[in-house]
């Protein structure tokens, strides 16, 4: 059994499956709701009942509702019948105001010689609402600033998952590689960035990663499959050797089990002897393969030169401005 969700006032339906709360059914088919926590304490996503029945589980937080009879909290709110809510959307990512919080380091996974994979937990009654593709700061204790990609899909954010890469000369990326530890606490604002997905185009998808731009990339990639958008989508990822694709076995996976997943191109600037796949530029790569670039959405994380040689060669075959969309990455040494 499953029952139909209204939002007032733009109209928009779904469904929740019965014992399902109104928020978590709205995260798994990509509706955009406000949320804090997802635990009924913080009050981002109340909302307005305004027809149908709801109940709460033994135990929910009420203290929120007391100032209105028709108040809901749709993180926690079970619909029994058809009902409708007046509720905000969020469709941009400046609708989402950036929290400076703080976060303890859950799990550390060394993926190759010069990349770590975190994992950060935040407080037990918070979560992080965020957009495919935004970043993170983390804020040092001198006030400077470190800014990663977030890499997990905003439907999976029981953790923050990041890709740092170490850079010689990094203060910060030296202590990450050396002396950070599991339990420790750091301090974050997010989310941060306006590099998300067109939702409303139908065109097909490319994506071009350089180096650790694959985080915002597998971000994207995985709320699209999340979302069931079923454009088609093909990932082209440069890197400068072999070892530098420190995830190369998720793309094949994305290739076996989502048919609109039609392409995963790794492309070596200089590769080792013994390497029979794509070598040169990125973007060369995605030029050689296409004549019909301009019918694309093109997005791309990378170092700043990598985007501007792309956008530049892209913009001589007709790729206009509102069909790419990057994040450039600019790695801060001290």
């Amino acid at each position: 059994m499953s029952f139909t969700i209204t939002l007032s006032p733009s109209g928009r339906q779904f469904h929740a499956e019965a014992g399902e709360t109104i928020l978590d059914a709205a995260i798994r088919q990509d509706v955009g709701l406000p949320y804090g926590c997802r635990n009924g304490f913080c009050g981002a996503c109340i909302a307005t009942l305004l027809t149908g029945k709801i109940e709460y589980p033994e135990g929910a937080p009420d203290k929120l509702l007391d100032a209105s009879d028709d108040a809901c909290l749709p993180c926690q709110a079970v619909p029994v019948s058809d009902v409708e809510i007046k509720a905000r959307e969020i469709k941009t990512p400046h609708e989402i105001e950036p929290r400076i919080m703080p976060v303890k380091v859950a799990k550390i996974e060394h993926l190759a010689d010069n990349v770590v994979r975190l994992y950060l937990k935040l407080p037990d009654e918070q979560r992080l609402q965020f957009l495919a593709g935004q970043y993170l700061d983390f804020i040092l204790e001198d006030g400077r600033r470190r800014a990663f990609s977030i890499a997990n899909a905003p439907h999976n954010d029981d953790f923050i998952e990041l890709h740092i890469r170490h850079i010689d000369g990094g203060v910060f990326t030296d202590w990450a590689f050396t002396q950070m530890k599991e339990k420790t606490i750091l301090r974050i604002e997010a989310p941060l960035g306006g590099f998300t997905l067109n939702e409303e185009s139908g065109r097909p998808m490319l994506f071009i990663a350089g180096g650790t731009g694959f985080a915002p990339i597998k971000s994207q990639i995985e709320h699209a499959f999340h979302g069931n958008i079923e454009r088609p989508m093909e990932l082209y990822w440069g890197v400068r050797a072999q070892g530098d694709l420190y995830l190369p076995d998720l793309p094949r996976q994305w290739e076996k089990e989502h048919e609109n997943f039609t392409r995963f191109v790794p492309v070596l600037s200089a590769p080792e002897q013994g390497w029979n796949g794509r070598k040169g530029w990125v973007h060369e790569a995605v030029l050689e393969d296409h004549d019909n670039l301009a019918d694309y959405d093109i997005y791309m994380a990378g170092p700043p030169p990598m985007i501007k040689a792309a956008r530049d060669a892209f913009h001589a075959v007709g790729v206009t401005d509102e069909q790419m969309y990057y994040d450039s990455f600019e790695y801060a040494g001290d």
